[in-house]
């Protein structure tokens, strides 16, 4: 439960921050390509370095890689509360996005490694349902302190959170564990030895195509919502529906879990999310936005669990926490050249061609799932 706590905590401060660097820049009177650059930048040295805090932590345990990572959470957040302008977003945004990294790498492999095969899912649920609450709070939270306070406050009321999930995990019962006592080390390897694995690179693209379509919506709403003149706490809430249906999604999932298997549920994920692309441009009220937004997080919140219940089972053992950081990586990767095309394509084509494309992206995973899910 606190490891839970933890990331939920952590989780906000990053959500929010990502939303307020958004609507920041915005009012800095900053292009779509400069917001997708800072975006970008969130996943840029998490993707370059999520594969190394894998085996890192398959080695020390969890503590002391996740006091670093809501050290530099806290750190990044408290950076632009205290200097202003759009320059020091750039160091902010690092900071914030590679803290949560080591964060959610420590978590995702703690969940795993503890859990038995067939509770894996349901595990998993448990720990994303923390995700969809600080997936609603932290948007809903920033859109308030920048409607009603400032940005510099919004910033800071998220390095407070990040000092709270530190010293959480500084004062906690998390040193007791360490995940790496609970498997027997496989013989070392590259990375590359992971994705020449067939299950897991096909693991690998689906759950990249489902977390390309949460980071991307985060990224091109706040954008879309004020070209269409929403107000930050309307933008806000639209994010908070998303992770509302997140979260139900995610409770009901042990329910699902026994009754369809984990490539079920990722096909249909998969349909659901290119619907919702197309359907994006043309929703002109926040109510139909609202409705949209809700749609995608049911399909989205559903995957990560199951997804990540794969990869675990299918995870050389005692390289668990690495193989959660290749998919980390990954899924960065994505976050740093799906801002960077798609708020360039922005810019020169529109926004509609942003949803319709990453629509499209989507599609192309689905005929790989539904061989997985309905082969006979």
């Amino acid at each position: 439960m606190q490891l839970i706590f933890v990331s939920l905590l952590a989780h906000s401060a990053l959500a929010g921050a990502r939303i307020t660097t958004s609507l920041y820049a915005l009012s800095l009177h900053a292009s779509e390509f400069t917001i997708g650059t800072l975006i970008a930048l969130f996943a840029l040295f998490p993707m370059l370095l999520a594969v190394s805090v894998g085996r890192v932590i398959d080695r020390i345990g969890i503590v002391r890689p996740m006091l670093a990572g809501c050290a530099a959470i806290a750190v990044g957040c408290a950076m632009p509360s205290l200097i202003g302008g759009l320059p020091v977003l750039y160091f902010a945004t690092i900071l914030i996005g590679t803290g949560f990294m080591v964060v959610q790498v420590a978590a995702q492999h703690t969940v795993g490694a503890v859990s038995a095969s067939e509770q894996r899912a349901s595990n998993f649920s448990w720990l994303a349902l923390g995700f969809s609450i600080s997936g609603f709070c932290g948007p809903v939270i920033a859109g308030l302190m920048i409607d009603h306070a400032h940005f510099n406050i919004a910033y800071l009321t998220f390095c407070m959170i990040a000092l709270s999930a530190l010293a959480l995990t500084a004062y906690g019962r998390l040193c007791r564990f360490h995940p790496a006592a609970h498997e027997q080390r496989a013989d070392s390897g590259s990375a590359m030895q992971l994705l020449r694995d067939k299950e897991l690179r096909r693991i690998y693209v689906v759950g990249t195509l489902l977390a390309s379509a949460w980071d991307l919506f985060t990224f091109v709403l706040p954008i879309h919502g004020s070209h269409l003149g929403f107000s930050a706490s309307t933008i806000g809430l639209i994010l908070g529906c998303f992770s509302a249906a997140t979260f139900v999604v995610r409770l009901g999932m042990p329910w699902i879990a026994r009754r369809y298997s984990e490539w079920h549920v990722l096909t249909v994920a998969l349909m659901l999310a290119v619907a919702c692309y197309a359907l994006f441009p043309l929703m002109r009220q926040p109510a139909a936005m609202m409705g949209v937004a809700a749609m995608l997080g049911a399909a989205v919140g559903s995957s990560q669990p199951n997804m990540l219940a794969l990869l675990h089972h299918a995870a050389p053992s005692g390289r668990g926490a690495e193989a959660v950081g290749v998919r980390i990586t990954i899924g960065n990767a994505c976050q740093v050249v799906l801002p960077l095309a798609f708020g360039g394509a922005g810019a020169a084509l529109g926004l509609p061609a942003v949803f319709w494309a990453m629509s499209a992206m989507i599609g192309a995973g689905v005929p790989s799932a539904w061989h997985k899910a309905f082969r006979r």
